[in-house]
């Protein structure tokens, strides 16, 4: 059983696509990665095992890549899947 986290990335100015490229080619358990308006930049979309402990994840494998400047954390409970799967 996996838990889904999505992590808000805030980026150095003029780097949102190599931080978006670094991250879908060498962060484990990235699952999408997608460019926003607002306050970040990236919403990135993780699948963790259960239990993996989160904070640890989120500040050695995603706040210490190159380029990130801030990041804000959402954590999951249940998903509402089509069909009620």
């Amino acid at each position: 059983m996996m838990t889904a986290i999505f992590v808000f990335i805030k980026c150095e100015l003029g780097h949102a696509n190599d931080v978006a490229a670094d991250m879908v080619d060498n962060v484990e358990y990235v699952s999408e990665v997608y460019s926003t308006s607002g306050q970040y930049d990236l919403l990135a979309k993780f699948q963790l095992p259960k239990e993996m402990d989160i904070g640890t994840f989120v500040t050695k494998s995603v706040q210490t890549r190159a380029n990130i400047r801030d990041t804000f954390t959402v954590i999951t409970f249940s998903p509402f899947l089509p069909g009620g799967q």
